[in-house]
């Protein structure tokens, strides 16, 4: 039993959600702090693109740009001498860009919902803008945001068509888990394929379990109705 798609996958997951988280919770603050409704329909629909779009044509455009003839490829190649596609670092690549839309989208609807005289207090206190977000915004939207993490790590350690249009199908090295599931169905050995759904059925609920289990952890019970003076089980004043 090859256990490197294992490692692989989980190791690109863990890297990319680090990428994502990042870019992705400033995205959402750059987006949700725009005023005009045009320029912030423009942008949203530029970051969520991938996705809606085949995960096979965003492998296209990375592969037109970090491969070796690309601009920004052959700009790392001859400069820094670094091989970009169909390298591992071109697995973290695809995951980023297919699981970044997840995290910006969750992120950027809790940092809308967060209560705007929160805010205005922390300005009246004379807190600056980014003082306000790392410490007042970003805090009340850590529920959100976290689980818009966890579905992006779960978005990349399944990140099947950009992975493979940019990194290939390199045994020991590029192939992740979904991939060795197509190589090992395209070869006939359906036992060990079904090894290696199960372990990713297993890792995926896994995560949407920790999910969950962190949206209740989050969720305050409701408060017992208080009884009125004139209520008749409390007898009248």
């Amino acid at each position: 039993m090859d256990l490197s798609p294992i490692l692989i996958s989980i190791k690109t997951a863990s890297a990319a959600i680090g990428v994502t988280f990042f870019l992705g919770v400033l995205a959402a603050k750059g987006v949700a702090g725009i005023r005009r409704k045009e320029w912030k329909m423009i942008l949203d629909g530029i970051l969520t693109l991938p996705l809606v779009l085949p995960p096979t044509v965003a492998g296209f455009f990375l592969l037109y740009l970090f491969g070796v003839r690309g601009p920004v490829g052959r700009f790392f190649l001859e400069y820094w001498s670094i091989k970009i596609a169909f390298s591992w670092g071109a697995t973290v690549l695809a995951a980023v860009a297919i699981s970044f839309p997840l995290m910006y989208r969750s992120a950027r609807g809790a940092l809308e919902q967060v209560d705007p005289n929160l805010i205005y207090a922390a300005r009246t206190l004379g807190m600056s803008e980014w003082k306000v977000f790392w410490k007042v915004s970003l805090p009340t939207a850590i529920p959100g945001v976290a689980s818009g993490g966890v579905l992006a790590f779960a978005r990349g350690l399944g990140e099947f068509g950009a992975t493979a249009m940019i990194a290939g199908n390199i045994p020991g090295k590029t192939r992740t888990l979904p991939l060795a599931i197509y190589s090992t169905v395209a070869a006939g050995d359906m036992e060990r394929a079904y090894i290696y759904v199960l372990i990713i059925v297993l890792f995926s609920f896994g995560v949407v379990a920790l999910m969950n289990y962190g949206t209740l952890q989050n969720e305050r019970p409701p408060e017992p109705p208080v009884a009125s003076p004139l209520d008749p089980g409390q007898g009248r004043l």
